[in-house]
């Protein structure tokens, strides 16, 4: 029905005869000539339709916005003081010779060139709205990335291989997605929280190296970042270390940067350890653009008076911290208490500061109603450590070390795109050299950071059992802009140590056999040592697009409720699908009023 799209006909076309489809744009009459932008995925074209042709002008006359139409008509240049510079199709027009109307449309609930519609019509009327210019490239963009990854790693020798969607219900991750079985009453299958279990099986399989762009779910609570169901590049290989993998997937990304983007990344990606990333920037996905940093200073903290301090400065778990911001005095007292209210969704109780005016005069130059507690050589190591200037303004957190260095770290990044700090378009980083665990306080136990089946580094394997908190894991994360794109690890590949692991968990042995049985039988018939990498690939294009959600870079995505508003899912099924699946609904109880 065409012989080219809308946005590919340029000025080599000119006196040539095209064929094209798409939606109208616009139609504008200009007093007896009518103009109508016809759009498709690849641009806009504009069509001119004269009166000459009287059944042509009046079909023409019918078409409304959103019309679907076939254009046939001759290409010409524009005439002089109308082309636009913005339209790849600038230059040209195409003179219509004949117009064929292949759909009405009635008005859209929603208009192709608003950016302000609500995000509820834009879910429910998603056909329309991925009509948009800026969908359709985020959706190409998609395209293009998956196709370069695919072509990276099977140039690498990969093996693209499917993994299960109905699998096993596992502990230790987020909630799992339940399919009742019809044929095994009472029981269920889960869908994949990640393939994880399948690609190390894989590897014991002897397929030495595997990818897959999967689909995962998970039921949790949602953020702009999350969704029930995403999609993720994971990758698995064989007889490999850290640096094998790290030096891989860097790799493919530098490429699918170059080649989607035109972005030329550093070569290496710099790599810092989890503890450094914690102490100098609070988080474990640093922002590099910004280039703001916390420094500890509980040690000159102590023995002051002002037990905000001085109760974390001696508490194993606490900190207090400071963070210099050059030209900090400039901020009003109410930014500053905008910025008070910010932290406090970290759970921060406040924000203390000084302003520093005028060094030279020494604590006559600083300006803060904390002052009175501190002693002058505690001052003075602040400023020096801080590096602080006359106009800086130096922030303060004190509390648990996890609180300060949450609201502390976002406070940073905050502060450096409301300021203008941040440096550079793109800065990515390996965090590496992860704690295997954490201490769960309500639930007394340990949890894998991770997950259960990350390897601790060798010389770490006498700390399992003795000293839990300070063993180290062979994981890690690839961060860009602050955002985790990627997280991996070197996998457990003797039995014996991943029963030491689960033990350490609470996870017995009748529980890991009953779980986990499948994983530690392989286990036993030569396991080569493995590991692998998962990319989040909605989150990656999100950073690549600019967007601010993954929904923005995502065909059908759910609310923030996980509904479908444009299937109306999840929904109601009938009494008769429910028996035979032995399952019967309970509605839960209504107070009476």
């Amino acid at each position: 029905m065409r012989t080219h799209y809308c946005g590919d006909v340029n000025a080599s076309n000119i006196d040539q005869e095209v064929e094209v489809c798409g939606w109208v744009n616009k139609r504008r009459d200009h007093g007896g000539v009518i103009f109508i932008d016809l759009r498709d995925r690849n641009g806009l074209l504009q069509c001119v339709f004269d009166p000459d042709d009287a059944d042509m002008f009046a079909t023409a006359e019918e078409v409304r916005n959103e019309f679907v139409l076939r254009v046939k008509g001759l290409v010409r240049r524009r005439p002089e003081g109308t082309t636009n510079d913005e339209l790849s199709t600038g230059e040209i027009e195409v003179l219509g010779r004949e117009l064929e109307i292949l759909n009405r449309a009635d008005t859209p609930p929603i208009q192709i060139d608003d950016d302000d519609t609500h995000e509820e019509l834009r879910l429910r009327y998603r056909y329309i709205d991925l009509r948009k210019p800026e969908m359709q490239n985020r959706i190409q963009m998609r395209a293009k990335v998956t196709h370069a990854m695919r072509e990276f790693l099977e140039g690498e020798n990969f093996l693209d291989i499917e993994t299960p969607m109905l699998t096993k219900a596992t502990p230790e991750g987020a909630r799992d997605y339940l399919v009742p079985s019809r044929t095994h009453e009472g029981k269920f299958f889960a869908l994949p929280q990640s393939p994880q279990l399948f690609k190390q099986l894989l590897m014991m399989s002897g397929m030495d190296r595997y990818y897959q762009i999967v689909r995962c779910f998970r039921d949790e609570d949602l953020r702009a970042d999350r969704q029930p169901e995403f999609t993720q590049l994971d990758l698995e290989m064989s007889f490999v270390d850290e640096s094998d993998v790290m030096a891989t997937t860097e790799a493919m990304i530098r490429q699918i940067y170059k080649k989607v983007l035109d972005v030329d990344l550093p070569n290496p990606f710099p790599t810092m350890t989890y503890a450094e990333a914690i102490k100098r920037f609070g988080s474990d996905r640093p922002d590099l653009r910004c280039p703001l940093e916390l420094v500890d200073v509980a040690d000159v903290l102590t023995d002051v008076d002002f037990k905000v301090f001085s109760g974390p400065a001696n508490d194993e778990h606490g900190r207090v911290a400071a963070s210099r911001l050059p030209k900090g005095t400039e901020l009003t007292r109410k930014e500053i208490d905008e910025y008070t209210k910010f932290v406090g969704i970290y759970g921060a109780r406040g924000l203390a500061y000084i302003k520093v005016n005028d060094l030279s005069q020494g604590r006559e130059g600083l300006q803060s109603p904390i002052l009175k507690f501190m002693p002058d050589e505690a001052v003075n190591t602040i400023m020096e450590r801080t590096g602080a200037e006359n106009g800086d303004l130096v922030f303060f957190g004190a509390d648990k070390a996890y609180v300060v260095n949450e609201a502390l770290g976002a406070l940073r990044v905050k502060l450096g795109h409301d300021r203008g700090l941040m440096q550079g378009d793109w800065k990515p980083l390996w965090v590496v050299d992860f704690p295997m665990f954490e201490w769960d306080e309500n639930a007394k136990r340990w949890f894998a950071i991770h997950h259960p089946f990350t390897a601790p580094f060798e010389e770490h394997l006498e700390k399992l059992e003795s000293d839990p908190h300070h063993c180290l894991s062979r994981a890690y994360d690839m961060v860009i802009n602050g955002t985790e794109v990627g997280g991996g690890s070197i996998r457990i590949h003797r039995e014996e140590v991943q029963q030491r692991v689960m033990r350490l968990l609470g996870i017995d042995e009748e529980e890991a056999q009953e779980k986990f049985g499948f994983l530690l039988n392989a286990l036993k018939y030569g396991c080569p040592p493995h590991g692998g990498l998962a990319f989040g690939l909605d989150r990656l294009i999100m950073l690549m697009a600019g967007a601010d959600s993954i929904r923005e870079v995502m065909a059908f995505p759910k609310t923030q409720t996980a509904a479908c508003l444009l299937t109306d899912a999840p929904s109601e099924v009938s009494a008769e699908q429910l028996r035979e699946l032995s399952i019967k609904v309970r509605q839960p109880q209504k107070e009476e009023k």
